[in-house]
């Protein structure tokens, strides 16, 4: 007699059916009304089963579309060199942004120190929310030293690339990064920009960029980016020496 509970048996089933491509990658996966009617089970059984699978990686949810299984197509290198609309081209999808901040303003502490300012000098403030496929992906909030990129606040940054600004308007050359990666839960804030429920576990990368400006290395960028990494895989690349 099977003892496990029944909303097991079918996630231990649909996990059956991804790994022997009955259930392809990015396609979606039967409706809860199917899957109460395939299994004989009840709504609330249904969504435990796709809820645990959503949890351990194998299906994540689009609003007003369904549930679809998650393939390696929106994988993401975690620590590659490139803009997010670089990375969401890369996974084959459609980028866009949204601008929801753009200012100038006077650096915190914490901002100073991060991009090597001095007490008077302000930064440029750059939040955005980027989409692939018009789905919100993440909400990045980058700073730049203003004395560095004088103007820059004039560019329509929900169409440009700001590294294709840097280097093609200032001359900058991009180097490397520091990044930090840590899991976070989404406060009001960002749940209103990615459209997720306040308390949504999220990866955030804070960055400090580096590049060669008037012929010295310096660094160019902080920012901090929250990931919804509900439809997203991340990897990274090692070599052993």
């Amino acid at each position: 007699m099977n003892k496990q509970p029944k909303w097991l048996i079918i996630k231990n089933d649909i996990i059956n059916h991804i790994e022997e491509g009955t259930y392809k990658e990015d396609t979606l996966v039967p409706s809860e009304r199917e899957l109460m009617e395939l299994y004989d089970v009840s709504r609330i059984t249904i969504r435990r089963a796709l809820e645990e699978l959503s949890n351990a990686g194998y299906l994540y949810k689009v609003h007003g579309k369904g549930t679809f299984v998650k393939g390696d197509r929106h994988s993401q290198n975690l620590f590659s060199l490139v803009s997010c609309t670089e990375d969401i081209k890369s996974m084959g999808m459609v980028p866009s942004r949204l601008v929801v901040k753009k200012n100038i303003r006077d650096a915190s502490t914490r901002k100073r120190n991060k991009l090597n300012l001095n007490t008077n000098d302000k930064v440029f403030n750059l939040a955005r929310i980027y989409y692939a496929d018009d789905m919100p992906v993440n909400y990045t909030n980058t700073y730049l030293p203003h004395k560095y990129f004088p103007g820059i606040e004039m560019n329509e940054f929900s169409k440009m690339s700001l590294y294709k600004v840097l280097e093609n308007d200032y001359n900058v050359q991009i180097t490397n990064a520091t990044r930090s990666v840590e899991a976070v839960s989404s406060n009001e804030e960002v749940s209103k920009y990615l459209a997720v429920p306040v308390g949504t576990p999220l990866i955030l990368f804070s960055t400090v960029t580096f590049g060669v400006v008037n012929g010295r290395e310096v660094p160019v960028e902080y920012f901090d980016c929250y990931y919804h990494t509900e439809q997203f895989k991340f990897y990274i690349n090692q070599t052993r020496n």
